[in-house]
This record gives C-alpha cells, structure tokens and sequence, in this order.
C-alpha cells in the first residue's frame, strides 16, 4: 500500500467527516437498536468506531482517547463528542510523530507483515464497514440517513424525485 502523509490527511479528513455525519444522526433511544439480541447494537458499533481508532497507538503513536475501560456511552451526544475528539487527535499524531519513512516502516500482523501505511489504510476501510452496518440499524430505528456518498431515498424525496428502488 503506498499512501503518504498528505494522501492519508486528505483521505482522514473526509472519510472522518462522513463518520461524523453518520453519529450525529444517531439519539440516544436509537443506540440500542440491533438486528437480533446476538448482533451489535447501534451504540455498540458506534462506540467501537471510537475505541478502534485507538489501537492505532500499539503502533507507538501517542494521542489521547478513552479509557479501555470506559463503558460504551447511552448518550449519542457523548458519542458523537468522542469521536470528534479522537479523530482529530489521532490525525495530529499522524501528522506531528510520522514522516513519510515511518509509512514504509513493517510490523508483523495475523502473522503477515503489514507497513504503517497499511494499518491507515485499513482504519480508513475500517470505518466504512461499520457505516454500512450503522446505516442499516439507523433505517431500522426510523433514523433519516445521512448523504455519504450520494442521495439517500429521503434526500431524493427532498428534491422531488422518485426515489431509485
């Protein structure tokens, strides 16, 4: 994966605001819908975009987050605040700790290596999975769902057109 630091900025900083739009639709009585008592919660995927982004510092980059320990919030509010201050601290620490040599450096993971640049890579990725997971949770709560990278059926309402089926 050959990504560089400008190229991850660019890219963090969209696909983190697309995230952002994701979480503040979400209430707090929408975090504790699920598919079935055996999948994750709205809130409990929410809360995962948050913590993952974290474990970005078992790659020695220091920013500060929450605490392991803390118990998934019921508040969207709190949410939605974490993770707007973790992504832009996690970015800080991107950009302040890491040259583009530091992107090539390798580091062995589920037992193949993988370059910084493609842990960043996949916390990217990684965010869009669990926005599709949430999107479908958010319809099921009766959430409008965000534009992310086109019309919705409820923006192509808005705009008086007959929804693509």
């Amino acid at each position: 994966m050959n990504m560089s630091l400008e190229d991850f900025t660019t890219e963090w900083l969209k696909e983190a605001r697309i995230t952002e739009q994701v979480m503040d639709a979400l209430t707090d009585d929408s975090l504790k819908t699920a598919m079935t008592d055996q999948h994750r919660t709205l809130g409990q995927l929410a809360w995962h975009l948050v913590m993952s982004v974290q474990y970005m510092t078992m790659l020695g980059l220091q920013f500060e987050g929450p605490s392991r320990e803390q118990e998934i919030p019921d508040s969207a509010a709190e949410i939605q605040n974490s993770y707007r201050r973790i992504r832009h601290a996690f970015l800080d620490a991107v950009k302040s700790q890491w040259s583009e040599d530091d992107l090539r450096a390798t580091r062995e993971f589920d037992g193949e290596p993988w370059t910084n640049a493609a842990f960043l890579h996949f916390t990217l990725v990684h965010q869009a999975h669990h926005r599709g997971q949430m999107t479908v949770l958010m319809r099921q709560a009766g959430l409008r769902i965000p534009e992310l990278y086109g019309p919705t059926y409820d923006s192509w309402i808005d705009k008086g057109m007959d929804p693509l089926v």
